[in-house]
């Protein structure tokens, strides 16, 4: 059983805390035991003393040394009405090495005491002290050898020590057995589902079941299987949008080749001689013309194959003044004014024909919202450094966007309000920005216009790293 593994460190845990419960169970069991082998020395000595105090005669010296050791001591005083006797004694064979008084000693320090004894190779002599039984006298003291009592208190301690290493084991066999059977099994059996369905996400009959007992556990399985079901659900939503989209860019570029051809019949119809045609021959160009920019447009989005930007160093200005001066030819005479507001030698580094690409859009919007309200109005094209990097500014004196564009700026086939439109520009512009590390935000608009902001980062952030930032265009 691997030590990494959630029964493996429930099995070491449960170990040290085994141990620690020993320590716990054994030294306080192996003090008491100590302090009543104390104790019976004492009662026993008492006894022997009261029974040679009842009698005046003298006992025979073996008498006294079979009263001794039954006792388990070598002296025995007693004191009685303030007088203080030995009433027993025997030669002691080393001085007394230390005096222990049962009536004032607390429980650390007979803990102490006792691990100290434990541990010690001496056979000392130790006089303990303490209070006759049944009111036997005021005060008695016997002495004694604590190698007696130290043999007694390692049996004692290694009886204690197998019993509830038993009871331990065995209690901790069933807490293993309990937390593997609640716990370890049911949360293998939810990874056991999370992989079956991470190899098939598609397939829903992987979907986890909830049957766990435990409330938390259970919790988790539900939460689990409401996300596998959103997750299949989505897979198969996937699934059918690349199906349709498949389809649409097929009729898609069949229907542009159609509407090429048409396009060009349209284009000799103008230049017929009947009144009739040639007023019905621009609406039909123009209709045709956003027929095949809805289908040119569709087919560039479905490929979704832009190519990383090429970065380059050049003048921003030049870009903006190419850029206006195909919106100007676009243009309706005298409803859209051009304002630029670009430093000539304000040089940055980006992808130029891709950002072309994104100021072109965002000044064709602005400039088709002015001339759809047929009020005069201003477009302006701003741009400066920051310590991040560049930034670019659009801005038009426009309607301003309505609110349901605004909630669908930037996605495809959702964000657009004109006729005509597709929604898919800004979704390209964003994603070409993007690809520059940059962002594109809608600052504002409101009546008073609408204002797009490009943050583009600077060289530090797009070099490579431990390449050198590229120098300033000169």
């Amino acid at each position: 059983m691997k030590i990494n593994t959630l029964s493996g460190r429930f099995l070491l845990l449960t170990t040290v805390f085994v141990v620690l419960g020993e320590v716990l169970i054994l030294v306080p069991a192996i003090t008491n035991y100590r302090h009543d082998y104390l104790e019976t020395r004492l009662e026993r000595a008492q006894i022997a003393s009261l029974a040679l105090l009842t009698t005046d005669q003298m006992i025979e010296p073996e008498l006294e040394q079979e009263l001794l050791n039954n006792a388990g001591v070598y002296n025995v005083v007693l004191r009685r009405d303030s007088a203080r006797q030995l009433v027993l004694s025997s030669p002691i064979p080393k001085p007394i090495a230390d005096t222990f008084d049962l009536r004032e000693i607390s429980f650390p320090e007979s803990v102490r005491d006792t691990l100290s004894e434990l541990f010690s190779t001496e056979d000392d002599i130790i006089r303990v002290v303490g209070q006759p039984v049944q009111q036997g006298g005021q005060v008695i003291e016997v002495t004694l050898a604590t190698a007696p009592m130290r043999v007694q208190m390692l049996e004692y301690g290694l009886r204690m020590l197998i019993l509830s290493a038993l009871v331990s084991v065995a209690t901790a066999v069933l807490l293993f057995w309990a937390v593997r059977r609640l716990m370890v099994v049911p949360i293998k059996r939810v990874v056991a589902h999370m992989t079956a369905y991470a190899d098939a996400p598609e397939d829903a009959r992987l979907i986890i079941e909830p049957e766990a007992g435990i409330e938390e556990l259970r919790i988790a399985e539900e939460a689990l299987a409401s996300m596998q079901r959103q997750l299949t659900a989505a897979f198969k939503q996937r699934e059918r949008l690349a199906q349709l989209g498949q389809a649409v860019a097929r009729i898609s570029h069949d229907l542009r080749n159609i509407l090429t051809t048409a396009q060009l019949l349209a284009d000799r119809m103008e230049e017929s001689d009947d009144p009739r045609v040639k007023r019905a021959a621009p609406k039909l160009i123009n209709s045709i013309s956003r027929a095949v920019n809805l289908c040119e447009t569709t087919l560039a989005f479905g490929k979704a194959e832009e190519p990383p930007p090429t970065l380059s160093r050049f003048m921003l200005a030049g870009l903006v003044q190419d850029v206006l001066e195909g919106e100007r030819m676009a243009a309706k005479a005298g409803l859209v004014d051009f304002v630029t507001d670009v430093a000539p030698n304000l040089s940055i580094r980006a992808d130029r024909e891709q950002l072309y690409r994104v100021i072109s859009n965002l000044a064709r919007n602005a400039r088709q919202a002015i001339e759809s309200t047929g009020t005069p109005g201003t477009i302006e094209i701003g741009a400066g450094e920051e310590p991040e990097g560049w930034w670019i500014r659009v801005q038009d004196s426009g309607p301003g966007l309505p609110e349901r564009a605004r909630e669908n700026l930037f996605r495809p086939f959702a964000g657009s309000v004109r006729k005509g439109g597709t929604g898919l520009g800004l979704a390209i512009a964003a994603e070409l920005v993007r690809g520059h590390g940059g962002r594109l935000d809608l600052v504002r608009s409101d009546a008073e216009g609408t204002e797009f902001r490009i943050h583009l980062p600077g060289d530090t952030i797009l070099a490579s790293p431990g390449s050198e930032p590229e120098k300033p265009f000169q």
